[in-house]
């Protein structure tokens, strides 16, 4: 089965050409032919020649990112885009939401929608979609949010994952809450999982795991596509019978669970969505991984499982984005009572938790305690709120590497802090015109800060 990816935007399409090089490198570079296999089923076809076409569609409203991605790709002499797998014009959505999702979507939607038809029909079976995109600005998010819009209308019976990177909180563009909030709100009524990833702690990792001095956007897109494709590559799983899972993504209807009814029968354990998205109030998914370091450094560091998943367990209940820093005094609460993750040092109650464990004697890794029911909400039973995948195949040249994929507390803070700004500059309708002009109106503003602040209540209610 195999993953259509839409790259939008500069975000979108940077970073997706970082994830296809990786996973690429990484297939070639394994010791299996079942994995390699499996993992270019996922993500590319093959011409008449044997070279590998990633499956994947490029759209900007400037070209010269798609350009670039394009070349890179090519020169890497391992796999290339489609020549005709893209669409691009001369003019950008000014980093604007309603520009992008009121004009351009709209005006090129048959356009899009044909090279979307055309890659799927090359999949002997599609396990779903993935669209990658940036948040903060205005043809990832508007245009974006447009394109999710009408892949909901075309494929509706698949998945449809949407990853988000997040805008730093210093600000990279002066109405990146509106059109963040906008996206967000949008996105929630029509994906079925929110992957989100904070510039702000790539920029950390970087700097402190890394040690880069002097930080560039193509180091942050790095490790983001490092990240997801310790997700997205084969694994095995406990239904898999010893065979790499085939649907990355999952079956739609398998896994709608309620406080009231867990139907056990309908759920799976081997599928990303099937697995982290089991309720339609949450959606947001957050990751880990460790370990991460300087390329230079990893041939001289060693590593057992027993400490990874220690270290991970510790950063996933303390909401810690990375191995340094963890604060170790957080605890899982007494049943009496669980605290909110709104403010610092507190517990982060899961809904659901995937495990990926890669490398040298996975086989005898235990889960590290992320199972444990006490990291879970109470009305969902941890076997059904906890997944465990499993390959021996090593990921991206570290020895053992473990990621943690969570529906929590996680984005909780993040997300407040983003609809908290959006309410003060909307009080004094600071650039509100800017996007009624191009047909959003003062109620499409209020009704998706509503819509947030729902998903924030939520999120704060898991106990």
């Amino acid at each position: 089965m195999s993953v259509v990816t839409v790259q939008l935007g500069q975000c979108g399409n940077q970073v997706g050409q970082e994830l296809f090089d990786i996973i690429c490198s990484d297939a070639q570079e394994g010791q299996r032919k079942t994995y390699s296999a499996a993992s270019c089923e996922r993500f590319f076809h093959q011409t008449a020649q044997g070279d590998l076409v990633a499956r994947a569609l490029l759209v900007d409203m400037e070209p010269k990112v798609i350009n670039r991605s394009m070349s890179m790709a090519a020169k890497s002499g391992r796999w290339s885009y489609g020549a005709s797998s893209h669409f691009s014009q001369k003019q950008g959505s000014g980093n604007n939401w309603a520009n992008g999702y009121c004009v351009h979507g709209p005006c090129h939607r048959d356009a899009v929608e044909e090279l979307v038809r055309r890659e799927v029909e090359r999949c002997d079976r599609l396990a779903g979609l993935i669209a990658m995109m940036s948040v903060a600005g205005g043809t990832g998010s508007g245009v974006g949010t447009y394109v999710t819009q009408c892949l909901r209308d075309i494929y509706p019976s698949s998945f449809i994952l949407n990853h988000l990177t997040w805008p730093y909180g210093t600000g990279e563009v002066i109405v990146q809450n509106y059109n963040s909030v906008l996206t967000l709100a949008h996105l929630y009524q029509l994906s079925d999982a929110i992957l989100v990833h904070e510039n702000d702690t790539v920029h950390r990792i970087c700097s402190r795991l890394l040690n880069i001095k002097h930080i560039s956007f193509s180091d942050v897109n790095r490790v983001i596509a490092h990240q997801l494709g310790s997700i997205l590559q084969p694994a095995l799983t406990a239904d898999s019978h010893g065979a790499y899972s085939r649907n990355p993504l999952g079956e739609k209807g398998q896994t709608l669970l309620t406080p009231a009814v867990v139907d056990r029968r309908l759920h799976t354990h081997g599928e990303l969505v099937s697995a982290l998205a089991c309720h339609p109030e949450y959606k947001l998914l957050s990751l880990c991984t460790i370990p991460q370091m300087a390329s230079s450094s990893i041939a001289y560091s060693t590593f057992s499982w027993p400490g990874l998943l220690k270290h991970l367990r510790q950063m996933l209940i303390s909401n810690t984005k990375m191995e340094e820093g963890i604060d170790w005094q957080v605890r899982p609460p007494a049943d009496s009572g669980r605290s909110r993750s709104l403010t610092g040092g507190s517990f982060n109650t899961s809904l659901a938790n995937l495990l990926i464990l890669r490398g040298k004697d996975v086989y005898s890794a235990e889960t590290g305690g992320i199972d444990d029911p006490a990291l879970y909400t109470s009305w969902l039973p941890s076997k059904e709120a906890f997944s465990l995948w499993k390959s021996p195949v090593p990921f991206n040249k570290y020895e053992k590497s473990a990621t943690l994929v969570s529906n929590s507390q996680a984005l909780l803070r993040p997300l407040d802090d983003m609809v908290g700004k959006v309410w003060n500059m909307f009080a004094s309708r600071a650039y509100v015109h800017q996007y009624i002009k191009f047909g959003i109106s003062e109620e499409d503003f209020l009704d998706s800060f509503t819509s947030l602040e729902q998903v924030i209540s939520s999120y704060s209610q898991l106990c």
